[in-house]
């Protein structure tokens, strides 16, 4: 008897990036390895942003469907949901109207970060720091289960696989020798290449590894610096993040989701806040010095000054560094896309 197929519903674009995606995609390939002897199948249906996501990080599969608008998107995936066992939501544009019209009665899982509209999923998770249960008082079917904080989020098993490596090195390392600067493949406004410019002057004799999207606004600018200074290695697309992030001693990261790929390797962090709804969780890891945040429209003089004292070779840095490492080392183990998997797959047994 063939296993579950399972519709993810996502949000991709240049305004709200890739992260939806690829947390999503983290999540798919845990249920296909947790329920390998059910033979589990999934597909992806979104904005038109998804075609080159699934080109660059799933190269093996091709989206179920592609839609312009949110309407579009409700009824496609409400007609391609009919080949489908069970949905996963991740789409913030997407409320409990929605989930019933396309889920048509199916179980649902809801990916969310926000606890602000109601949701129509029989599992809801959401990774941050600081959500509680009461959070979704009213918002979610009085049956619903809650799967709360970063020990949920979906990340790549490639990062709990680094962490007992990464966490031994940076306990024996005291000085900045590799920055990643990681600010989402879509490359919001072009922050990267802005980063960039503001780094450069105080960076030292350091390596920078600099992750793009194939797509990002940046990438010529980017280019540009990488043929004139090799000190930046640029990397676009990258399928090496976790490698990435476990070979650098500090980032300069958005203060999103991949927040957590960062805790799991323990790698101090100068967090941009690049949205709204990520000031609350970069302030709760601020406040249990697993990161330094910093808003994304301070002034370059700001992010340059602050990333220097970070980087500084004088003891007082180094400490800060460790400090900061095995704070964000607690927060999560990256194990959370299997256990949510597990929790799901659950629902969908006979």
């Amino acid at each position: 008897m063939p296993g579950p197929r399972i519709l993810f519903v996502v949000d991709a674009g240049p305004k709200v990036g890739g992260g939806h995606f690829m947390r999503s995609l983290n999540l798919a390939r845990a249920l296909e390895a947790e329920g390998a002897q059910m033979g589990v199948e999934w597909d992806f249906a979104g904005p038109p942003a998804l075609t080159g996501l699934m080109a660059a990080f799933a190269s093996n599969a091709v989206p179920a469907g592609i839609f312009e608008t949110k309407d579009a998107l409700v009824a496609g995936a409400a007609a391609l949901a009919a080949g489908f066992d069970a949905v996963v939501f991740d789409h913030y544009g997407l409320s409990a109207p929605d989930h019933r019209a396309i889920a048509g009665g199916r179980p649902a899982l809801a990916v969310d970060d926000l606890a602000d509209r109601p949701l129509a999923a029989g599992l809801v998770v959401d990774a941050g720091i600081s959500r509680r249960a009461q959070d979704y008082a009213g918002l979610i079917p009085a049956d619903a289960q809650l799967l709360l904080g970063p020990s949920h989020a979906a990340l790549s098993p490639a990062f709990a696989a680094l962490r007992e490596t990464a966490l031994a090195r940076r306990a024996t390392t005291s000085e900045v020798e590799r920055v990643l600067v990681s600010l989402g493949l879509t490359d919001v406004g072009g922050i990267t290449a802005r980063v960039v410019a503001a780094l450069l002057p105080v960076l030292g004799e350091r390596t920078l590894d600099v992750v793009v999207g194939g797509q990002a606004p940046s990438l010529p600018a980017l280019r540009a610096l990488a043929a004139a200074d090799p000190r930046l290695a640029l990397h676009v697309d990258s399928r090496d993040m976790a490698a990435l992030t476990a070979a650098a001693d500090l980032a300069i990261g958005a203060a999103g989701s991949s927040s957590w790929e960062r805790c799991v390797l323990g790698l101090p962090t100068l967090s941009l806040v690049l949205a709204d709804n990520q000031r609350e969780a970069a302030a709760a890891l601020s406040a249990l010095g697993a990161h330094m945040a910093l808003d994304a429209a301070a002034p370059d003089e700001a992010l340059a000054s602050a990333f220097a004292a970070l980087a500084a070779d004088a003891p007082a840095s180094s400490s800060v560094r460790a400090a900061m490492s095995t704070a964000a080392a607690a927060v999560c183990d990256g194990r959370g896309a299997a256990r949510v998997a597990a929790r799901f797959l659950a629902r969908l047994k006979p």
